[in-house]
């Protein structure tokens, strides 16, 4: 059992460790610096953390601001779990719980991003309803497995936009 909950400042290096652990090298743990010390993108009610009973963090995700043919949308990016508490449904627990949270955020907040982007493995993300990204005319700058590319829309009665994906400088694309 986990707690999910929007991150505070204490949990900064925790978040490092675990990123880094998940992905096994510090690449995403510095993407997660650097996107945080970029406030074009960096939406703090955004970056969640699961922690444990004994309040140790376990998970991670967070979503940014990025572009889709020239609209706002959010970029899903990195989800991460402590590698000994993988496959325990954590990452499950903490995605849904910034996906309802950005959905709050699309009802009594503005600017409104609509659209999130994922590229990550669709057997997981497709449980939460994102679908291939192609199927609506959305694209990355990169090469990229079709179906790894993903999309959600948070209010699916809003039109939801197409175009190349125009990811933050952090992501280095």
């Amino acid at each position: 059992m986990v707690e999910c909950r929007i991150e505070v400042e204490r949990d900064v290096a925790a978040i490092r460790e675990v990123v880094g652990a998940a992905f096994g090298q510090p690449d995403e743990a510095d993407l997660v610096e650097a996107l945080r010390r970029d406030p074009a993108v960096w939406i703090p009610g955004l970056s969640v953390v699961a922690t444990d009973a004994g309040g140790d963090a376990v998970g991670y995700v967070l979503l940014t601001r990025c572009r889709v043919g020239g609209c706002q949308a959010l970029a899903l990016a990195p989800c991460a779990v402590a590698p000994e508490r993988q496959s325990r449904g954590v990452g499950t627990d903490v995605t849904a719980y910034v996906l309802d949270e950005a959905r709050t955020r699309t009802v009594n907040e503005s600017p409104v991003e609509n659209l999130v982007v994922v590229l990550g493995h669709p057997e997981f993300y497709s449980r939460f309803g994102f679908r291939p990204a192609s199927d609506v005319g959305i694209a990355a700058s990169f090469e990229v497995p079709d179906e790894a590319l993903m999309y959600l829309a948070l209010d699916p009665d809003e039109p939801i936009p197409s175009g190349v994906i125009e990811y933050p400088a952090a992501f280095g694309v």
